[in-house]
């Protein structure tokens, strides 16, 4: 009995035995990200100290950006994080994010088995794809979710030309 994959199929175990798209490099980094987990490992053993990460798991806060005629819309997720906490600032075409994130301490004589939420200072700028009014900024945070609307300078803004 004789089998044949479908295009679909095809495609896939393409993919799979190619890495296609990332031909390979997806792997660099990743043995990159588990040397630099084990040189970790290593210093803290030999000289004590608590684990530093030199390549962190992910940036964060984790944003999206979009836009319309008038704004850009800078989306970031801050779960357990009150307004007060967070500062921005817009300067030129990059608006900066600012804050503390502190977890609470899960207790005396507590063993991790995974920790993955950091806690401490964060600073992350954006920059923005076109030129800004800062003046017109407004930022609120509603269920973890900071929207931050930059307001576009009327350079950026698009203009509608009739055709005579």
């Amino acid at each position: 009995m004789q089998t044949t994959l479908k295009q679909e199929d095809q495609i896939m175990v393409f993919r799979k035995m190619f890495d296609f798209p990332f031909m390979g490099w997806q792997n660099n980094l990743a043995s990159m990200e588990r040397m630099a987990r084990q040189m970790d490992l290593l210093t803290s053993t030999m000289f004590g100290r608590p684990q530093m990460r030199f390549f962190p798991s992910k940036v964060f806060p984790a944003v999206n950006i979009t836009e319309d005629n008038d704004r850009y819309y800078v989306r970031a997720e801050f779960p357990g994080i009150r307004a007060e906490e967070i500062r921005l600032e817009v300067v030129g075409r990059n608006l900066s994010i600012f804050g503390e994130r502190k977890i609470q301490s899960e207790g005396e004589n507590i063993r991790y088995h995974r920790r993955e939420r950091e806690a401490g200072r964060f600073s992350r700028v954006i920059g923005l794809p076109g030129d800004v009014n800062s003046d017109s900024v407004d930022a609120k945070l509603v269920n973890g979710i900071l929207t931050i609307a930059v307001g576009k300078s009327e350079v950026a803004k698009p203009k509608q030309i009739s055709v005579m």
